[in-house]
């Protein structure tokens, strides 16, 4: 197990030697399903994540992304099918008992705290990994102390992945004092701070101009070559999924309409209709 005072990511022992992905499974969805009343959000759904893949959902509004982020991540629990993360079930399970697992993620809509400093943002992840109680936090006992001043430092390492943008003067700056892309920088920051082996990026680069979105793609591809974290992305933006994607899966109303490469996925029948409407596509 990675300690809080680690600052090597629970998957860092292989970073740099993925490619398309070590072909040995990290997560894995089998037959799961989810309905909110009479209305089913994920239907059957099959997928797996290899160890150092990098995996892209995408699908029209409604498709069932963000739905199938909080399944895995234990906000909602799969009416049936189960989830299997590093060999053993995580379905049913608390969100901070799958963090302990490895498994972190950021928001479509940021939620950040933003009248804490950028570090403090940062550590805030990783308190839930610590071992002083409340009662020792009171009393600042030297066990306590210890811990935060392995907290401080980790925080500075993951921010310190960050380069320029979250380096220096801003780390003790507010959250609400950074730029937009920076704040996205700093939600994946805090995301890496649980020690994670796998991240879920729900549309990281939503909002950016082209520069940004750039960089928040060459910033995927580091995440997992010198990160070594597994990466499970939702994204719209086609020229980021193009850039970072081994493999494409899209979704239709929480069905699995499409997988494979991206040139595979983007020219698939299905897919254009699910984004363009069965008549545009007929007519093309």
């Amino acid at each position: 197990m990675t300690g809080v005072g680690s600052t090597e990511p629970a998957g860092s022992a292989g970073a740099g030697m993925y490619g398309a992905g070590a072909g040995n499974g990290l997560l894995e969805l089998q037959g799961v399903s989810l309905s909110f009343g009479g209305l089913r959000v994920v239907d059957r759904l099959d997928l797996h994540v290899d160890e150092g893949e990098i995996v892209s959902v995408i699908g029209p509004n409604g498709a069932g992304k963000t739905t199938l982020f909080n399944l895995i991540t234990g906000i909602y629990d799969p009416d049936e099918g189960d989830i299997v993360f590093d060999g053993k079930s995580i379905a049913g399970l608390q969100p901070h008992q799958i963090s302990r697992r490895g498994v972190s993620r950021t928001f479509q809509t940021l939620r950040l705290f933003l009248n804490m400093s950028v570090r403090e943002n940062v550590m805030a992840a990783a308190y839930g990994h610590t071992k002083a109680g409340p009662l020792r936090s009171m009393l600042r006992t030297p066990g306590m102390r210890r811990e935060e001043r392995e907290i401080e430092e980790l925080a500075k390492q993951r921010l310190s992945f960050f380069g320029q943008r979250l380096m220096g003067y801003r780390w003790d700056q507010p959250a609400y004092s950074l730029s937009y892309a920076n704040r996205r920088r700093l939600e994946i920051a805090r995301a890496t701070a649980t020690n994670p082996r796998m991240l879920l990026l729900d549309e990281p680069a939503a909002g950016m101009n082209p520069a940004e979105t750039h960089e928040i793609t060459e910033l995927i591809g580091k995440l997992r070559q010198e990160g070594g974290y597994t990466i499970l992305v939702i994204e719209h933006d086609m020229h980021v999924v193009e850039g970072i994607s081994d493999r494409v899966v899209a979704l239709d109303h929480g069905v699995k309409i499409a997988e494979g490469s991206f040139d595979t996925v983007a020219t698939d029948s299905k897919v254009i209709e699910a984004y363009l409407g069965l008549q545009t596509h007929t007519r093309k």
